[in-house]
């Protein structure tokens, strides 16, 4: 799959593609509904099909003080319209001067000129542009000037607006399955295993710490969760502990996955934690031995809930 930049010449191959327009970060049911439109659309004229989404979220751009609120990471994202049978996808980097670009030069300038779009896809609500001066009537009455054809997908589900906002709400509320119902997959937070201070190997639970970097902190806690080994694909089951680790000094905050049965060295790789069922908060223990009894229920929780 081709990874496209929007400041970089579009392939001759890859021109003439219908586009799927949206930010896309957590490729929820109603993102995969603009793109499945696109990918159709494309597939139904003997066309390439290209999923766009935006790189830093424009809202980073415009408060970069924000606290984290990622679903995915740009590579994540990439493998997911893969899976959803796209073409390329295409990195709209979200600096000053795109968000200086009108509606009328992103239509002209950037999707007919510099993409050669022939057509695109984008929610009902999509606004884009300086200001967010265009809107879905904008890109049809503009888009046709330059041959441009788009259509648009109405809001998925009947009774419930489906929403990053309301998937972010869920799993800072600690409902991980309320997330992945809306995604149709579990929330998974991806990255390289480093080196810790060894504790969890001290007292025989060995963790594989990662950097949550920036990902939305779920609700600290210990979750069941599954792991894969992106080098191999291999799949694993465990507990884990998202959070600053308040039994230990000076706070950190990790994402901690235990594995069950696993016995290999997972330094240096990368891997996916995926987050299925919450059992508890973090909690300080009185002493070592109480925290090492309560890693037991968790992990035998965890093992029923996991199957």
């Amino acid at each position: 799959m081709r990874w496209l930049d929007h400041r970089e010449p579009v392939p001759p191959s890859l021109q003439g593609a219908i586009i799927a327009l949206g930010n896309f970060d957590g490729f929820h049911r109603g993102h995969q509904a603009v793109a499945g439109e696109a990918i159709k659309w494309a597939r139904e004229e003997g066309r390439p099909s290209i999923v766009a989404t935006f790189d830093p979220h424009p809202v980073r751009f415009f408060k970069p003080d924000v606290e984290p609120f990622r679903l995915t990471t740009l590579e994540q994202r990439q493998e997911l319209y893969i899976e959803a049978g796209a073409t390329a996808m295409l990195v709209l980097h979200f600096d000053r001067e795109l968000a200086s670009t009108s509606a009328e030069d992103f239509i002209g300038d950037l999707l007919a000129k510099r993409l050669g779009a022939a057509g695109v896809v984008t929610g009902e609500d999509f606004t884009f542009g300086k200001a967010r001066g265009g809107n879905v009537d904008v890109l049809r009455d503009v888009g046709a000037r330059h041959d441009i054809r788009a259509r648009t997908v109405a809001p998925v589900g009947d009774d419930e607006v489906i929403s990053s906002s309301r998937i972010r709400a869920a799993l800072r509320e600690g409902h991980p399955q309320e997330a992945a119902r809306l995604l149709t997959r579990p929330f998974a937070i991806r990255g390289i295993v480093e080196h810790g201070d060894k504790r969890g190997r001290d007292i025989g639970y060995p963790t594989a710490n990662l950097s949550v970097e920036s990902y939305l902190r779920p609700k600290f806690g210990v979750y069941a969760v599954t792991g894969r080994i992106l080098a191999t694909g291999q799949e694993l089951k465990g507990a884990a502990n998202i959070g600053i680790r308040p039994q230990f000094e000076p706070p950190k905050e990790l994402l901690e996955p235990y594995f069950f049965d696993f016995k290999g060295d997972l330094y240096g790789q990368e891997i996916e934690v995926a987050f299925h069922h919450f059992l508890r908060g973090e909690a300080k223990f009185d002493s070592l031995e109480e925290l090492i009894e309560q890693i037991e229920r968790d992990c035998t929780r965890a093992t029923e809930l996991l199957g």
